[in-house]
């Protein structure tokens, strides 16, 4: 069976965000979600120092490996799905790193503007 390609913030076809590490929900390398995926990992940030300290500090550590949940632990440059809640957050707190906007889930907007998304975004032009 073949997965329907979700979309970006953009409406357009959502673009492979990281295959090493692998991200995603469903650790297919892009930032699709469903239904059960209450944290909403869907937006594709590349992830830096500040931001990964900031989330371990306010409970969501990124940094420690969890090999028996498929995750490899985060260091700075890795491109991850993160959760729009999380990723809320951190621009709140003044924390908010790059992101890829055409690999970021349309979702993402449920939570966060396209106006705030863009100020972080890498791949606007």
């Amino acid at each position: 069976m073949e997965a329907k390609i979700q979309k970006n913030v953009f409406g357009e076809d959502l673009e492979i965000c990281s295959k090493l590490p692998l991200t995603g929900w469903y650790r297919d390398g892009c930032c699709n979600t469903d239904e059960r995926d209450r944290g909403i990992h869907t937006v594709c940030a590349e992830v830096n120092d500040e931001f990964l300290i900031w989330c371990k500090e306010a409970g969501n550590d990124l940094i420690t490996p969890h090999p028996n949940h498929g995750f490899p632990g985060l260091k700075s440059g890795d491109k991850w799905c993160v959760c729009a809640s999380w990723f809320s957050r951190a621009i709140q707190a003044g924390k908010g790193c790059p992101i890829y906007l055409k690999r970021t889930h349309e979702n993402t907007l449920k939570i966060i503007s396209l106006e705030t998304l863009k100020r972080f975004a890498k791949d606007l032009y």
